[in-house]
């Protein structure tokens, strides 16, 4: 099995304030991007926020749903903005891979807080569903700034949730779950 990162660092330190003299001695076996290797926790988080994507990440979190680390892995993956936990603050972190500890977290303990904190951002607000009437996200007119709101892998969005919605899109599915 290979290992993940890379040793101490080989020569003399650079002098460079985004490194960490602790990561240079004992080498970086984060799961960070190359770019990263060695560098603070920090400044990753500040070097990442200078070209966040606009969209925002938000997962209602009625029952302890063991999927919402893979959605804010996902979220990592494409530099959003933010990711939102909705109900309950505490969720498995598991699934994230530690990727949630390089973006912004916020709680919301209704949706109704979560609604009105798009509305206070100019964010649209859309649901992600797969419900009767829902339209293929890959038809459509996704805009920049916007909030896409999951809910829970068996329950999905809850009715305030969709009632909030100014559209729900839906992630085409070819597999055998829904």
């Amino acid at each position: 099995m290979n290992e993940i990162g890379v040793g101490p660092w080989d020569g003399e330190w650079p002098d460079d304030p985004h490194l960490d003299p602790e990561l240079l001695r004992d080498g970086d076996r984060r799961n960070v991007e190359d770019r990263y290797r060695y560098w603070r926790h920090d400044a990753i988080v500040a070097d990442l926020d200078t070209c966040r994507n606009p969209l925002e990440i938000a997962v209602e979190n009625w029952s302890h749903d063991f999927n919402i680390g893979s959605v804010i892995r996902t979220a990592n993956a494409f530099n959003v903005r933010a990711f939102h936990i909705v109900g309950r603050r505490r969720w498995n972190r598991r699934g994230a891979m530690v990727t949630d500890r390089y973006q912004h977290e916020l709680h919301h303990p209704t949706v109704d807080s979560l609604v009105m904190y798009a509305r206070d951002r100019g964010l649209a607000y859309i649901g992600v569903d797969n419900v009767p009437g829902s339209i293929p996200i890959e038809g459509y007119a996704l805009p920049r700034a916007a909030l896409l709101v999951f809910g829970g892998e068996g329950p999905g969005l809850s009715e305030e949730a969709r009632d909030a919605a100014e559209a729900i899109v839906h992630i085409t599915q070819f597999g055998s779950t829904r």
